[in-house]
């Protein structure tokens, strides 16, 4: 199993979210103790799509994320590089149109969509600021960018907490009920290792994005990151 500290190498990060696709949405509702649910609610409201906008859901896995966008009105496509967890989201999801897709060089043509969004995908790709520059090349003009991504606590008793639940506690509940536990391990220290509220922005900025702002979430434990071209 490939760990964080592996560099993120795409093909051992592919194969192990083929792995986990087949539990994958019960696995993280249980994780997160239900809390990913409000986490959508959050990214939909951000992005805020009007009827017939053409939305990009990157990192998408089961189109969990996605199907907000579409019943809201919204044209959504879903994108990720783990065909195990396109072909789990196809049977459940059979309307939407799941497109296979490397962060690093999307398919798609420039100014392609009005709004572009990764909630807890970035981390994973190889290298986040070229995928986040993929994400401005197929935003239109005015278009919009909204991230949601696991961050640092703000309260430092309440990260200490956090660290120890992810650290130690995510695996062992991630054996009960993921259908490949030693992921779990994984994407514990990829949040870990991940930067904070403020490292994030600089990064969205670096990338070509205008006016990058951030809302905590679940006390800091996400952060919800928005930007503009």
């Amino acid at each position: 199993m490939a760990r964080a500290a592996l560099d993120k190498q795409p093909a051992d990060v592919r194969r192990m979210f083929d792995a986990v696709a087949k539990r994958y949405d019960i696995t993280n509702d249980v994780l997160s103790f239900g809390q990913d649910r409000r986490w959508r609610r959050e990214v939909l409201t951000a992005v805020d799509p009007s009827y017939g906008d053409k939305v990009l859901d990157l990192a998408a896995g089961t189109g969990t994320s996605s199907q907000p966008f579409a019943d809201a009105g919204a044209t959504v496509v879903p994108c990720d590089f783990s065909i195990g967890m396109l072909q789990v989201g196809k049977k459940q999801l059979p309307h939407l149109p799941f497109t296979a897709g490397d962060g690093t060089r999307l398919p798609f043509a420039d100014g392609t969509f009005d709004a572009v969004t990764i909630s807890f995908g970035l981390r994973n790709i190889v290298d986040p600021v070229t995928g986040l520059a993929e994400l401005r090349r197929v935003t239109r003009a005015g278009g919009r960018l909204v991230v949601c991504e696991f961050s640092h606590p703000t309260w430092s008793p309440w990260r200490t907490v956090y660290l120890e639940y992810l650290m130690k506690a995510l695996p062992t509940v991630a054996k009960a009920v993921s259908s490949s536990p030693d992921a779990y391990v994984y994407l514990a220290e990829s949040i870990r290792a991940w930067p904070d509220q403020a490292g994030l922005a600089a990064m969205i900025g670096e990338a070509g994005w205008q006016n990058p702002e951030w809302r905590n979430l679940s006390g800091g434990i996400v952060a919800l990151h928005r930007a503009s071209v």
